[in-house]
């Protein structure tokens, strides 16, 4: 139902008029509201919560580095995260949720827009500036493909900024009378692409940070030789000694939703734990450091999640106090496979691998959706999703296009969220671009077909799983079935060049 401003009501209600019958006759009464709304409305006095009044809020939760395996509505038995459980049982859980990157940047840059991390050149993750050989401003991005004499492969370069041209989430929903906040790491550029430049009303924390200096208030590090590093996390200056960062940042949404309750809102919150440095709440950690056969390292990364769980506990009862949780519509995820290097800090099994490599464990992720009585509860989805759906999916669930003037990677999944996950999905293929050298054996980019998933290396190796069977992709089945892998591998070089993708080159300065 529509509810209207204080002025507007004024003007239509009874004292509005006079006593006389020609004005409290029904017919008389109508002409009178028609006509104050459409006066007011022309001189501009109706505010924007009138008029998209009805239309969902947003909350999108996005934690960095949280793997697979991460929560115990997932399967664990050493993490504690009842409150995110309880989301997940109070809408659909999705067991084959993908990042669209195993590593950071590429990934926000993808949930920003709805297109794949290829199509916008974001393959890696973006260099900070004290990172950088120098401070000065960056106004346009590299061209040059990078090489090493060591390596056979020439790469394309990767950006300092998700580019201008781009249009966010909240450029998007901003527009359309929608309250934009973004709390957290952003990782997508310097100060002239902060959130607050790229549509958002509010920006608390996001900035060219990969990481935090440190988890607790102030959230710098005084000794570090950077300037930057020693000022803090931006926008969000220190207030109470020692506080988490986790619990900061949740502070800051709640006082968003307390700010916006009478409009729409988008808020997205991204998280810089679970991420480096691996440092907890010495109490909480306790807790965890009694389970047998775990290290302090995994009992810290325990307590991080656990502090992400109350976050969630603090939003989610905000919401419930200001009755916004059955307009709300919360998406819970990662951007990329928990790091697991033997085990430390976390363990993505029976997942392969972790952050930063083509097998699952570095781009499966947890992926929860919640929208009361919009999405049935205690759902499971066993459909391939990625977070390039996320864009489509907001805009359609805030009743609002997708631009028509770019092409959008990324398919809404707002019917197969009401239907509980039972309808399929209009999509074939997955695809993953990394074109850089990290881990060995250098760049790869990856095709999932239904079940079966390729990891093209660039050097000329290839993998082929059947997932279904295999989730632990210990079974390589390239050698068994060499027509499905020609025939994978074309489809895959066909649509990152067709998407215009900067693939790696042969390095004419190579030395054995």
């Amino acid at each position: 139902m529509l509810q209207l401003s204080p002025i507007v009501y004024l003007a239509i209600s009874s004292k509005s008029f006079p006593s006389s019958p020609m004005y409290t006759s029904p017919l008389m009464r109508l002409f009178g509201i028609v006509w104050a709304i459409a006066v007011l409305t022309i001189l501009g006095v109706t505010n924007a919560a009138d008029r998209v009044d009805g239309r969902p809020n947003v909350i999108l939760i996005v934690v960095d580095d949280l793997g697979w395996m991460d929560l115990s509505c997932q399967g664990s038995e050493f993490y504690k995260t009842p409150h995110i459980d309880r989301v997940a049982t109070q809408g659909i859980r999705f067991l084959n949720g993908y990042a669209a990157s195993a590593v950071c940047s590429p990934t926000r840059a993808a949930i920003q827009t709805g297109r794949y991390p290829h199509r916008l050149g974001v393959t890696d993750w973006i260099r900070s500036r004290f990172q950088r050989s120098t401070d000065e401003p960056i106004t346009s991005n590299p061209t040059e493909y990078t090489s090493d004499p060591k390596q056979p492969l020439s790469c394309p370069p990767n950006p300092f900024f998700l580019e201008p041209s781009e249009r966010t989430i909240a450029d998007m929903l901003s527009s359309s009378g929608y309250r934009c906040g973004y709390v957290g790491k952003w990782h997508l550029g310097d100060d002239a692409f902060y959130p607050e430049k790229r549509g958002y009303h509010v920006n608390k924390g996001g900035c060219d940070y990969g990481q935090p200096p440190s988890f607790f208030d102030p959230f710098n590090n005084p000794m570090h030789p950077n300037p930057h590093i020693k000022a803090g996390i931006y926008n969000l200056p220190g207030r109470n000694p020692g506080e988490y960062l986790t619990k900061r940042e949740a502070d800051e949404v709640v006082s968003l939703i307390q700010e916006w309750k009478d409009r729409p809102f988008f808020i997205q919150l991204s998280h810089y734990a679970v991420h480096t440095p691996i440092q907890a709440l010495p109490e909480v950690e306790a807790k965890y450091s009694k389970v047998t056969g775990k290290t302090k390292q995994n009992a810290k990364y325990a307590a991080m999640v656990e502090s992400v769980d109350e976050s969630m506990r603090s939003i989610c009862e905000c919401l419930e106090q200001l009755n916004l949780a059955d307009n709300t519509l919360v998406i819970f995820t990662s951007d990329n496979g928990g790091l697991d290097n033997r085990g430390e800090p976390t363990d993505n099994a029976p997942l392969r691998s972790g952050k930063g490599y083509a097998y699952e464990g570095g781009i499966r992720v947890p992926l929860i959706v919640r929208w009361p009585n919009k999405i049935p509860a205690g759902t499971v989805s066993s459909a391939a999703v990625s977070s390039i759906d996320f864009f489509p999916t907001i805009l359609e669930a805030c009743g609002e296009q997708a631009p028509a003037d770019r092409p959008i990677d990324g398919i809404s999944l707002v019917s197969h969220l009401k239907s509980g996950g039972a309808e399929s999905l209009n999509r074939t293929d997955l695809v993953w671009h990394f074109p850089h050298y990290r881990h060995d054996p250098g760049p790869y980019s990856i095709l999932r077909s239904g079940d079966w998933k390729l990891i093209k290396y660039w050097h000329g190796k290839q993998e082929l799983f059947q997932l279904n069977d295999d989730p632990t992709e210990s079974n390589d089945l390239a050698a068994l079935l060499p027509d499905r892998v020609r025939e994978m591998d074309q489809r895959l070089v066909e649509k990152l060049t067709s998407d215009g993708a900067k693939l790696p080159r042969p390095n004419t300065n190579y030395v054995p």
